[in-house]
């Protein structure tokens, strides 16, 4: 979970609007009965013999949905609205529809389309920046790029001294030989190329860019450069330092959604620290999810509504909806009376003949985690309290047991093991290029993930053999045979489920070697069932995953319920495997009938 170190006196001048400030330095439990409403805890108290203005805290937040928490001012905006501060208002944002004018232009050529190519930024100016300051904007920028950023992978972020930049700020794509300059912490010129290799900071990030033919720079009107995003900044442009005054904030990334947001999280930040903050136009020279000109701040999430009746099932109690715009606002979130229904998989099986009473939630600008109705349910209970609802009893009693189907997974673990194979753990979330384009796949019945933090995990696997496969790509230096299996969840569309989904229990198996054919898969196939007591019959398949003509579909009851052959050579090429694979799926729920 994230870890923030904040100066104490600063946040508690953000976040104490009643001046409870001494009271909690006083009393450290009723100071941590107040970070509950931002799911954080005290991990490390300062020490008790240092200066007041040297103080230092250590909060965990254990919400990674939150990452407006990361930083003093956002966690502290968080304790200071729940304390009754009211919800602030920031009137510096743009909407999709209403751009701000704007002062201050970025131009985004074509070249970086296909290397990094989304930018967001802002000026924020009025205000010295203090050593505090400095260090929580830093910490702000490392725990955005590094926990929601994936490392720099995703986002990453700059911060430069308005006074010598000449605007427009150009972002493109070069060749790494092509232009040097002198990065932070150095003292002599570097190429881009040189920075990955020489520079700490591209041994550690150069992993993002190595590989590509062209890296993204950010310069200015005059050729300056103030970085190498996502790597490291320039000596001059892009040395902030404590005192400066004007500053302009850059985030760049490969998600336009989570670019905006990080922008939007800092710029709500500075506000509270009593920075002025102007809006900034990024001119692209391609189409984007927000089009081709857009002004950030942005504010670009989606209004939610919950029926009251969600949340009276989701809390226990029955809430009136003046009580849930109360909870809701003690949260930060703007909220209004309305009616509605509540469609699709978070419909929670409230049954009604029309719209519904309940509340039209509407993301602060510095959120972008309400997914669907029960988000907003959760941040009602949040608003509200835990302490306020009445404990109860359990009414049942039950005992625990497996089910059939684990009992069954356990079983078939067993066989596995018995017929020589290793049993694997994989994550069911997947980029697209695992799980369909490497797969020869079309990704008609694939789910994608709404607000995916990153493209690596962005979709649900819908087979097993994907996963397989990637472990097999790492494996070239192995003792072959090699023969791997897992029992997991895959996740596919469905219209016939009133989710508009299926979640079914798969086995996988993959037999990579010289030995490894039609046959060899056949008769595991036959095996397993063999001691599982299931017949089953087989038809020829037409799966692109698999070579034409060495590929079967297990059929049981009449009903397809897996898959067995050679994998395709485009398959194995695509994962960069040069041995012959065998491979097999079972629906483990068709063999309960």
């Amino acid at each position: 979970m994230p870890k923030i170190e904040v100066n104490e006196e600063a946040f508690y001048g953000l976040a104490d609007p009643k001046g409870r400030g001494g009271a909690w330095r006083a009393d450290r439990g009723a100071f941590e009965e107040a970070l509950t409403c931002a799911k954080a805890e005290l991990d490390e108290d300062a020490a008790p013999d240092v200066p007041d203005a040297e103080r230092v805290l250590k909060i965990e937040l254990n919400d990674t949905n939150r990452p407006d928490l990361w930083g003093t001012a956002g966690c502290a905006r968080q304790l200071r609205i729940y304390q009754g501060g009211g919800i602030p208002a920031y009137p510096f944002f743009s909407t999709p529809g209403k751009a701000l004018a704007a002062r201050h232009q970025v131009i985004v050529e074509d070249t970086v389309r296909k290397v990094r190519p989304f930018l967001a930024g802002f000026v924020a100016a009025g205000k010295g920046i203090t050593d505090a300051g400095l260090r929580d904007m830093i910490q702000t920028q490392e725990k955005l790029a590094g926990n929601f950023g994936r490392k720099r992978r995703t986002i990453s972020m700059g911060l430069y001294r308005i006074a010598i930049i000449k605007w427009p700020i150009h972002y493109k794509a070069v060749d790494p030989d092509s232009v040097s300059f002198v990065p932070l912490q150095w003292d002599v010129p570097l190429t881009l190329r040189e920075i990955l290799k020489q520079h700490p900071k591209g041994k550690e990030y150069g992993f993002i860019q190595e590989h590509e033919p062209l890296h993204p720079l950010l310069v200015d009107a005059a050729g300056g450069v103030l970085s190498y995003p996502p790597i490291i900044n320039s000596a001059d442009l892009g040395a902030v330092q404590v005192g400066d005054s004007d500053l302009f904030v850059e985030i760049t990334g490969t998600d336009m959604p989570s670019v905006t947001l990080a922008a939007s999280i800092m710029a709500c930040d500075l506000a509270d620290q009593g920075f002025s903050i102007e809006p900034v136009r990024v001119d692209y020279a391609y189409d984007t999810p927000f089009g081709r000109s857009v002004v950030n701040p942005l504010y670009f999430q989606e209004p939610v509504f919950c029926s009251l009746a969600r949340i009276e099932k989701f809390l226990g109690e029955k809430i009136d909806v003046d009580a849930a715009l109360a909870a809701l606002a003690r949260m930060g979130v703007r909220a209004e009376p309305a009616r509605g229904e509540e469609n699709g998989a978070g419909a929670l099986s409230i049954k009604s003949d029309g719209p519904v009473e309940g509340v039209l939630a509407r993301p602060p600008e510095y959120r972008n985690d309400f997914l669907h109705a029960a988000d907003v349910a959760e941040d009602v209970m949040m608003g509200r309290g835990l302490a306020s609802f009445a404990p109860e009893r359990p009414k049942d009693f039950t005992l625990g047991r497996l089910s059939a189907l684990t009992l069954l997974s356990r079983r078939v673990k067993s066989l596995m093991v018995g017929l020589g194979y290793q049993e694997m753990i994989y994550n069911y979330l997947g980029s697209r290029k695992d799980l369909v384009e490497k797969m020869r796949g079309g990704g008609e019945r694939i789910l994608r993930v709404s607000n995916p933090m990153t493209e690596n995990y962005e979709y649900v696997r819908d087979s097993i053999l994907a996963s397989l496969m990637g472990t097999e790509a790492v494996s070239g230096g192995a003792a072959y045979p090699h023969k791997i299996f897992e029992t997991g969840k895959v996740a596919f569309k469905d219209a016939s489920d009133p989710s508009g989904a299926r979640t079914r229990q798969y086995l996988g198996f993959l037999h990579s070697g010289a030995d490894a054919n039609f046959n060899t898969v056949a008769a595991e196939m036959q095996t397993l069932c063999y001691y599982l007591s299931k017949e089953y019959q087989v038809t020829e398949s037409d799966d692109p995953r698999f070579i034409p003509g060495r590929a079967a579909a297990v059929i049981l009851d009449g009903k397809p319920a897996g898959v067995f052959g050679e994998l395709h050579p485009e398959v194995l090429a695509n994962w960069g495997s040069t041995v012959p694979a065998a491979a097999a799926e079972l629906d483990l729920e068709r063999l309960l009938g």
